[in-house]
């Protein structure tokens, strides 16, 4: 048993260095993101000149960040939680809460946004979506394609997690308990 959850470990050490190179390569683009609304908000008020494609660049980027950016997020913990009870669980408890909501949850939450957004990306591709508004973007299948990419990136970081989850609970870790 310790060899396959050895060889998950690395596994999942894999995922996590990935998911934290995307999540820096997001803060990144948040810097990006901020200095075309401000040139953008500042060309509009300032000289009255608006730009749709510019506007639209600016949800795209924030539809990056925040889809590609979640796995980052729960890697690092930094999902909303309600812990009223689970902050007084010990950690192997905190492991079984953490483990069961990865594989009744997140993953089947995951392959669903994964699945049924497929047909709604593979559409886009096939007829070259791109923006209905005069002087937006080209392309808009290609931000389509973030929606089951970071959804599979936040699957891959719930299997990360849910082996560092069996780790404690099979004394690969500190547990507490």
């Amino acid at each position: 048993m310790t060899t396959i959850l050895q060889r998950l470990a690395r596994l999942a050490e894999r995922i996590e260095r990935f998911n934290e190179w995307i999540g820096r390569l997001m803060a990144w683009t948040v810097v990006l993101m901020t200095a075309i609304v401000v040139y953008d908000v500042s060309m509009r008020y300032l000289f009255e000149i608006g730009s749709v494609a510019l506007q639209e660049l600016e949800w795209h980027l924030f539809a990056l960040v925040f889809l590609l950016g979640a796995a980052y997020t729960y890697r690092h913990d930094g999902h909303v939680r309600v812990e009223i009870f689970y902050q007084h669980f010990s950690a192997r408890r905190q492991a079984w809460v953490n483990l069961l909501g990865n594989l009744l949850f997140l993953a089947p939450l995951c392959v669903l946004i994964i699945w049924s957004s497929w047909p709604f990306v593979h559409n886009s591709f096939v007829f070259h979506e791109s923006s209905p508004d005069p002087g937006g973007l080209p392309d808009r299948f290609l931000i389509k394609s973030a929606i089951p990419a970071g959804f599979f990136l936040l699957l891959l970081q719930g299997l990360a997690d849910s082996v560092r989850q069996l780790n404690v609970l099979f004394g690969q870790t500190e547990s507490g308990d």
